[in-house]
Order: C-alpha cells, then structure tokens, then sequence
C-alpha cells in the first residue's frame, strides 16, 4: 500500500518537474501552429520517455502495419490510464495532434500549454463540437494525424471497454481517413487512472501496445459510420485481456 502511495506521488512529480523544467521551450515552440512538429518531437522523444522509463514502464509494441510519413491517420485506442498519452506519443513517430476534453485546461501549467496544441472541445456544447471541425481541418492540411479515445471518458475498472462515441468515426469519413486501432493491455494494471479503485495496484513493468491493420475509410459516408465504429469496437474488445 505505500509502495503504490509513493508510485502515485512519484507520477505526478516527473510529471511537474519534466514540464516546469521546459517551460521556456515549450512557449516557444507552442507560439506559432507550423512549430507544432518541434513541440511533438519533444513530447514524444522527451517527456513521454521520462515519464514512462521514469515510472519504470517500458513500451512493447506490436505493428502489423507500417505508418506512412505524411499521412493522415485516425488514432484510436482504449483508455484506462494517465499513461495513455505518453503511450500513444511513443507508438506513432510521426506528427499528431489530440482531441482533448475541455476539462483538461483545468490542469496547472499542463492546461496551458494543451490548449495552444492539441484541439479541444467541450462535449456539452453543439458550437463546441462544430468549431472542432474547422480546427481539425486545418490541423490535416499541415500533414497531421489525429488522435481519439473514443470510449469519450474514462471509466473504472468493472467496464471492460466503455461504448463509442461518434467523433473519431464522422472524422475518419468526412476527411477520408484511415482509421488505426490499437490495443493498450497493461495501462490499467500498471497505472489506472483512477489510482486506488478501492485497492492498490500499480507498478513497473512491460505496457504491451498491439497496433492493429489500418482501416480504410475511402469511399465511406455518414451512413457507413455506425458499422465502423462497431467495427473498431468489437476488434478492441475481443483482443483485450479480462
């Protein structure tokens, strides 16, 4: 119990330090949109490696299908943990951005600067979900991909895998793009993102990503979105571990 009482406190300080450290940088590079892929580089190469190797957690992905530089790309995958992010940064070496709820502006210094580079919307709000649109928009004409937990939450540990929401799938078929879903397996156990479910779990050890075949979404329409989101979530749930 207090071993994972100081692995929690142990996250939240790389996390703080690691950001107040980069401060200066991370204005810079956050100050102009076509700076982004500097600021990706030191999120992913970086940050999402002290964090990970920090907390003593070592990625293990599995590709069954390469990444093509340049391409956009729907990123999806199941979310059970903090260390989702950091993950996600390392499977995909090439530029992303996040959709990111608007409660994450709420977070000191962290909100500050995922607002200026990921896109936010505020789920409550039709305005909101409109405006993310014309962001995303532009985001894929600067050659970035797009990354969607999809469960729209996160959930405790008796839901195996949260029903889809629509944003990932109506954006992978209005710009065409390929849709990429990826199995994280051990996030939960090593790190869940709400910490003590009551009992103590937690620690280092491998975070095992399977990287599925990419699904094609060209030619898809609005009518076709029903069947991939299904698509996607039967696949996720099928190859996660009980």
């Amino acid at each position: 119990m207090v071993l994972c009482g100081l692995y929690n406190v142990w996250f939240y300080t790389l996390a703080s330090t690691s950001i107040i450290i980069f401060i200066p940088v991370l204005f810079v590079m956050s100050l102009k949109e076509s700076w982004y892929p500097y600021f990706f580089w030191w999120a992913r190469n970086i940050w999402a490696s002290i964090m990970l190797y920090g907390m003593g957690l070592i990625p293990k992905i599995e590709y069954t299908e390469p990444f093509e530089k340049g391409k956009n790309y729907m990123l999806v995958a199941n979310h059970k943990s903090m260390i989702d992010v950091m993950l996600m940064l390392k499977v995909c070496k090439f530029p992303f951005v996040f959709v990111g709820k608007k409660e994450l502006l709420k977070l000191p210094i962290f909100g500050y600067f995922y607002k200026r580079v990921a896109i936010m919307v505020n789920r409550d709000s039709a305005k909101s979900r409109k405006a993310v649109y014309g962001h995303a928009e532009r985001r894929l004409s600067q050659g970035l991909g797009i990354c969607i937990f999809p469960e729209g939450g996160v959930f405790g540990p008796e839901v195996k895998l949260a029903p889809f929401k629509n944003g990932a799938f109506r954006f992978s078929t209005d710009f065409q793009m390929p849709i990429v879903p990826m199995s994280f397996l051990d996030c939960e156990k090593r790190y869940p993102y709400h910490f003590s479910y009551g009992h103590y779990v937690g620690g280092p050890g491998i975070l095992r990503v399977r990287v599925h075949n990419h699904i094609s979404t060209k030619g898809k329409g609005l009518e076709d979105m029903e069947d991939l989101k299904q698509q996607v979530y039967d696949l996720l749930w099928n190859d996660l571990e009980d």
